[in-house]
């Protein structure tokens, strides 16, 4: 039996490496795709467990890395069943709403929003095609966002490029949902990860506090379980449907603690997440 095949973004590490092993607990054969020259050990060990592995340095921010990266998966596989758009940056530098660079603006929309968005475009015609030819295919694209699609003003730049991914999600269900082809939104919260060990004792506390009603940090395996489910077809019904891998902490947000009678109303806004994304 022809195994199935996804691509991820971003995958060497953190999120996307959480994904792209819980993909290979599947089944699948991979295709994984960052702007280092090597894979690194880990993707290198699930090639040694019996996955055929496809590791390509590309930056998606790039046209000709986009084809390139599509070409070299139909060159090794002939074909494509899974889309992860996984890959995004933060901020070089956290800045207040009116201090945003045009340069740092540029730079987050460019990786987190046209990179997918093109590269969907690019995989969905591919998608298409298969379809067509073989009325038994079944694939999928998932958009890996974040709950910072929501407003936090000292990152405005990562907040407007995530709710443009929110959108780009929807548009692209719309639109193949004749044809078949299920657009998912997974939004995760506050993931450990290389790119929040930084910050790991600060949200520890915020975390025991409530800040995560689940009491925990998200781990990549969390999100790599869910993109598992929608790439095996669980949600086929749910094209477009937005999938939060949070702990719950969207809704903690969402409502500000009880005030005791006669204190002042809180004007702190609610701390926004750290970044746990990488290309």
């Amino acid at each position: 039996m022809t195994r199935r095949v996804a691509l991820v973004t971003g995958g060497r590490r953190g999120i996307g490496l959480g994904i792209a092993h819980a993909l290979a607990a599947e089944g699948f054969d991979l295709a994984v795709c960052g702007t280092r020259p090597e894979p690194g050990a880990e993707l290198e060990a699930l090639r040694a467990a019996g996955v055929e592995l496809l590791y390509v340095p590309a930056d998606v921010v790039r046209p000709d890395d986009r084809g390139a990266l599509l070409e070299a998966v139909r060159e090794r596989f002939g074909r494509l069943h899974v889309l992860v758009n996984n890959a995004g940056v933060a901020p070089e530098v956290r800045a207040d709403l009116l201090e945003t660079t045009e340069a740092s603006f540029e730079r987050v929309l460019r990786t987190n929003l046209a990179g997918p968005f093109f590269l969907s475009q690019a995989a969905a015609r591919w998608m298409l095609d298969q379809r067509r030819a073989d009325p038994g295919w079944r694939g999928c694209i998932v958009n890996v966002s974040s709950i910072s699609a929501a407003a936090s003003v000292n990152r405005g730049e990562y907040c407007v490029s995530k709710a443009g991914l929110a959108m780009v999600s929807r548009l692209f269900a719309v639109r193949l949902a004749a044809d078949g082809i299920p657009v998912y939104e997974v939004r995760p919260g506050i993931v450990a990860t290389d790119m929040t060990a930084g910050v790991r004792e600060k949200y520890d506390q915020r975390i025991a506090d409530g800040l995560v009603p689940q009491r925990r940090w998200g781990e990549p395996e969390d999100v790599g379980r869910c993109v598992a489910a929608l790439a095996r077809g669980d949600l086929a019904y749910s094209t477009g449907a937005v999938i939060y891998v949070d702990g719950a902490s969207r809704s903690s947000a969402s409502e500000p603690p009880a005030r005791q009678p006669g204190s002042p109303p809180s004007q702190r806004p609610a701390p926004s997440p750290p970044s746990s994304r990488c290309r």
